[in-house]
């Protein structure tokens, strides 16, 4: 009870969402816990509240008017340091890599428990504000893969290759992540497809072929001879450790 009394004290949340029932909803159980509430109609509206107010943490909508969820996350990520929960009716897995890609650090979908909201709020707080610099060599290697001169940052899903950030798609990110984690594995175009995509392979589909050259694009130093990721005809591709060195 005593750390959860220090998780709530003095702790300002705000609810930027357009449904006035979810606002209050989350306004009657946060303010139960002893949470200060702010709360905003539009993304613009949350975005001026953060400007004036000190806020602790964001529950976010991503479906709002004036500035949309994304939008309002990445001033955020530009400008603030706090944590960001997404609240939204829209579930695709391409919404929330999107979300959690821009800076968010959890996804909720809609419709939900109240209960699990609050639960998820003050697992944030404690690791944004209670546990931060604890344990940071066991942190670090959750958060990032590195893979020779290649470092996959999965808070900010983005790559940084021989230091310099290149921004990265939800798609391009999971690809990567893919091939990061299994360096020198093959991966068939059909384990890849339904990895990244989360949907049954299409044996005519060109659709990873297209997101590998997208990602060569990005990754490689020269596309047309890449060194990085790796075509194994007939079979796959690879990201290769062994053509990674810096």
């Amino acid at each position: 009870m005593e750390q959860d009394t220090r998780l709530v004290k003095g702790r300002t949340i705000l609810i930027a969402d357009d449904e006035s029932d979810i606002r209050e909803l989350l306004r009657l159980f946060l303010e139960r816990e002893g949470y200060r509430v702010l709360e905003a109609i539009t993304g613009r509206e949350a975005w001026n509240i953060l400007q004036r107010e000190p806020v602790d943490l964001a529950v976010v909508d991503i479906m709002m008017p004036e500035l949309d969820g994304y939008q309002l996350i990445a001033r955020i990520r530009e400008n603030h340091r706090l944590p960001v929960i997404i609240l939204s009716a829209k579930t695709g897995d391409v919404d929330k890599v999107t979300g959690l890609g821009l800076g968010a650090d959890d996804f909720i979908s809609k419709p939900f428990s109240p209960i699990e909201i609050v639960a998820r709020i003050k697992a944030q707080l404690r690791r944004y504000y209670e546990l931060k610099g604890a344990e940071p060599a066991q942190r670090s290697e959750t958060l990032k893969t590195v893979c020779g001169p290649l470092m996959l940052d999965h808070e900010a899903c983005v790559l940084y290759k021989r230091g310099e950030a290149i921004s990265l798609g939800p798609l391009e990110y999971k690809l990567l992540r893919l091939l990061m984690e299994a360096p020198g594995r093959i991966f068939t175009k059909r384990q890849i497809y339904e990895n990244v995509w989360n949907e049954p392979y299409l044996e005519d589909s060109n659709t990873v072929m297209v997101q590998i050259s997208r990602l060569r694009d990005k990754l490689e130093d020269d596309p047309r001879e890449p060194r990085f990721l790796i075509t194994i005809k007939g079979l796959g591709y690879k990201l290769d450790p062994r053509d990674v060195a810096p």
